[in-house]
């Protein structure tokens, strides 16, 4: 189908004031950009019972924890909400809007880390922290109003990479059992060559293009593209994660790698949900102040969470 006309207005608006894609700007110049854009179109923040920040100490210095409570009751579960931006671009600010919600719709606690960014910090640096801030709130669950037993975690691109990428890290210790997985049009290959990818050309604001530009600020070696914690799908085996909710769009360079990911955690025995929004393109997800189908897809990740929390 063609492209969702809310989703069309927009790119013709962008193409009209001469938007230039992020992966031809300066860093600095790409951070401010998609900040203020997915800003620009998140809508209102939602109010909130409360939100605080707490600074832990991280693998690389000291690592901010920004936690969403939607109320005063616990303890409650726990959704680890990692930021999209290509592990280069992002900071929790990005995240706020959806943190939000989820907090609101899903009646869970929302922590979202300000993991540390490529190419300051490449891979593994991300990772890293996302997995000691999980573990932070797992160890300090009780002093937070938190189930530690039912912690789950989520993000949108390369969050939902991160997220992924966790899953594995945490069967691999053993000592974090997790409730579920919310991947939403995640990276999960590193070295994917779909139809999507091939398809995804210049009429695409996030395209081939965008992908290889972000790769190559995360991925110092070329050999890291075929890690798991890189490359998700490319872990030996899946069998035994938590179930998850994939959620991909039809014009998107992800598209393929996402939904492989989904049919491979099927088929490894974990339970899966996919939806693959027809007529929206990578980075719909955050702009439910503009989009139908942003608010579409995150009462579904909502709806999703309760199930994982059984809620």
């Amino acid at each position: 189908m063609p492209l969702d006309p809310q989703l069309q207005a927009i790119r013709d608006q962008k193409e009209r004031d001469g938007v230039a894609p992020l992966y031809t700007m300066s860093l600095e110049a790409a951070r401010a950009a998609d900040l203020a854009s997915i800003q620009a179109s998140g809508g209102a923040p939602e109010p909130v019972h409360s939100v605080s920040e707490h600074t832990l100490a991280g693998p690389g210095g000291d690592l901010v924890l920004r936690v969403y409570r939607p109320s005063s009751s616990g303890p409650l579960p726990v959704l680890m909400y990692f930021y999209g931006g290509g592990w280069v671009l992002g900071t929790i600010d990005t995240a706020d809007g959806v943190a939000r919600h989820l907090a609101n719709a899903a009646g869970c606690i929302v922590a979202v880390p300000g993991y540390r960014l490529a190419p300051e910090h490449p891979f593994p640096a991300a990772i890293e922290d996302c997995w000691a801030a999980t573990q932070w709130v797992h160890d300090n669950a009780a002093a937070l109003g938190a189930d530690p037993a039912r912690i789950a975690v989520g993000g949108d691109s390369a969050g939902g990479n991160l997220a992924a990428a966790l899953t594995l890290m945490a069967q691999e210790s053993g000592d974090l059992v997790l409730a579920g997985q919310l991947l939403v049009y995640p990276n999960t290959d590193q070295a994917a060559e779909d139809d999507s990818m091939r398809e995804s050309d210049d009429r695409y604001m996030f395209n081939h293009h965008s992908v290889a530009w972000y790769r190559s600020h995360y991925l110092t070696d070329p050999d890291d593209a075929f890690n798991p914690l890189a490359s998700p799908l490319r872990a030996e085996t899946l069998r035994g994660l938590p179930p998850a909710l994939v959620l991909t769009a039809e014009f998107d360079p992800l598209r393929d790698q996402g939904e492989r990911y989904a049919r491979r955690l099927a088929e490894s025995g974990v339970p899966v949900a996919v939806t693959r929004y027809e007529g929206m393109a990578h980075g719909f997800f955050t702009m439910a102040g503009t989009l139908d189908a942003a608010r579409l897809a995150q009462a579904q990740a909502a709806k999703q969470l309760r199930i994982f929390f059984g809620t």
